[in-house]
């Protein structure tokens, strides 16, 4: 294990009480995002944590068990390349996509194009200011897709925040033409039902089908009102993206009564989410399968026909999962990781008091054939490394590492740091890489840490809330031979057949 700026080593004894060049602002806006967070992804303003609290910080970091202030520690399998800052967008970094020499990089005030032809030395080609909350991002030939899941005064980048009860209000998503990568050209909007909190995308040859995800209705609120037991379907025209429409509602969790099906939450289920929608689905493509982590529920539906999608199995966990985030296949689609993101990801989980098996990813076994295909449970996998009270870490985005023959994913645990794992062994899940910065703040409860971290043509590269852009490399005899698998272009939630 490498430590960076100290001899510290770490330790599972801990445990807390719970709790550049060619920039350009291609569109402008005097005002910055203001969302609303959502349970499932929350980012809190900063709460100072008791004395006690704090005391118990300050001992783990100046014991070594835990990284001090900042400090980046990490396996001696992983080298940190290089961070590049946050420049001209203040929000919190979101998500990743990946095409050709090119990084895109979501930020709740718009997104951020990196040429990573040099890992080593990434170079910023493009800033666009767009507030709009998280802004889910994923790219597909010439166009980029955009999620916006704050209420809007109206579509445009020059937006204003506007209460979700106005019906003039706007949440949705955005369309842009990145043909150019020095200069993005916003060509459409699609309001969507309660906004674009995610999307995903099912592309073919001359349409981009976009799952749009969204959850939370209220019967105050005009565009969001309940039941909202599906997805929004966006059917995108390659050569007309102007044309861009909703074309359908597909319903996931058919039900009776005002809130439709799906896991019916607290009282009934204390502790766990209400099923209003879907968090984040995945989709495989070239299997006609996909997964889908809706709140309470964890599901498995075929997109044969992608406008009409069929639920194959339907599962829940009562007893560990609080809400069901993201869903991540292995390469024989006979597996699917799902992530319980406890706390929104704003609280302090990985600690010994909240254990192993709550805010954890679980494990499922797809069994059986064709549309009786099942998924069945078999492990939890959460990170070995206890986190200070004062660190917002709970298990968050990931992809596979392209490895034939075995199952190794790289995932991000927000202040928990990068985590290689590997779960070939469905019931033996183990922890084979990672790298970690110290505590944002020993006092007061900040909300940092890589929002997601991918592996893209022999690179991870990790997107930190607070931090900006990490590129990591990691050289192990296990995950060495995904080096030689290039892609054109990486959503992990599209995921690829990586040796087709």
């Amino acid at each position: 294990m490498i430590l960076l700026n100290s001899p510290r080593t770490r330790h599972r004894r801990f445990g807390v009480a719970a709790a550049a060049a060619g920039l350009m602002a291609a569109l402008l806006t005097a005002v910055p995002a203001s969302a609303t967070p959502d349970p499932g992804d929350a980012p809190a303003a900063g709460q100072e944590v008791s004395r006690s609290a704090g005391a118990d910080v300050s001992a783990a970091i100046a014991s070594g068990e835990i990284p001090g202030q900042d400090e980046i520690v990490h396996s001696d399998n992983i080298e940190h390349l290089t961070n590049i800052a946050k420049d001209a967008l203040p929000g919190f970094n979101s998500d990743l996509a990946f095409q050709g020499k090119y990084a895109f990089a979501g930020n709740y005030d718009g997104f951020r194009i990196f040429d990573i032809s040099n890992p080593k030395a990434p170079r910023t080609v493009a800033q666009v200011l767009c507030p709009g909350s998280q802004n889910d991002i994923s790219v597909s030939g010439n166009l980029l897709f955009l999620s916006t899941d704050s209420s809007r005064s109206d579509s445009s980048c020059n937006s204003t925040t506007q209460p979700a009860t106005e019906k003039s209000s706007w949440e949705g998503m955005k369309v842009f033409d990145i043909s150019d990568k020095t200069n993005p050209k916003y060509v459409a909007a699609v309001e969507t039902a309660c906004g674009s909190h995610t999307h995903t995308l099912v592309p073919e040859r001359r349409n981009v089908y976009v799952y749009v995800q969204s959850y939370s209705p209220n019967a105050a609120y005009p565009d969001c009102q309940p039941p909202h037991d599906g997805i929004s379907v966006i059917k995108v025209p390659r050569n007309a993206p102007e044309k861009a429409a909703v074309v359908g509602f597909p319903v996931l969790f058919p039900g009776e009564g005002p809130d439709g099906g799906g896991n019916p939450g607290s009282p009934t289920n204390p502790g766990v989410s209400k099923t209003t929608g879907c968090h984040d689905i995945t989709v495989l493509p070239d299997q006609d399968l996909a997964a889908g982590a809706c709140m309470g529920d964890g599901i498995l539906f075929s997109i044969k026909d992608p406008e009409h999608p069929k639920v194959l199995d339907q599962v829940q966990d009562n007893v560990n999962f609080a809400f069901w985030h993201s869903a991540t296949f292995n390469q024989k689609a006979n597996k699917v990781v799902f992530t319980d993101e406890l706390g929104g990801g704003g609280a302090a989980t990985c600690n010994a008091t909240v254990g192993p098996d709550r805010g954890a990813d679980g494990i499922y076994d797809i069994v059986g054939k064709g549309d009786k295909r099942k998924l069945v449970f078999r492990a939890y996998y959460k990170i070995p490394r206890h986190q200070a009270d004062t660190e917002n870490c709970v298990a968050h985005n990931g992809s596979l590492i392209p490895v034939k023959g075995k199952d190794i994913m790289v995932q991000a645990w927000y202040q928990g740091g990068v985590s290689v794992w590997d779960f070939t062994d469905s019931t033996k899940p183990k922890e084979i890489a990672y790298f970690e910065r110290g505590p944002i703040s020993t006092d007061t409860l900040s909300v940092g840490g890589s929002w997601s971290a991918y592996y893209y043509n022999g690179y991870i590269y990790s997107n930190d809330i607070a931090k900006g852009f990490d590129v990591l490399k990691l050289s192990d005899r296990r995950t060495d031979p995904a080096k030689r698998v290039r892609l054109n272009e990486l959503n992990v939630q599209t995921q690829p057949d990586y040796f087709d």
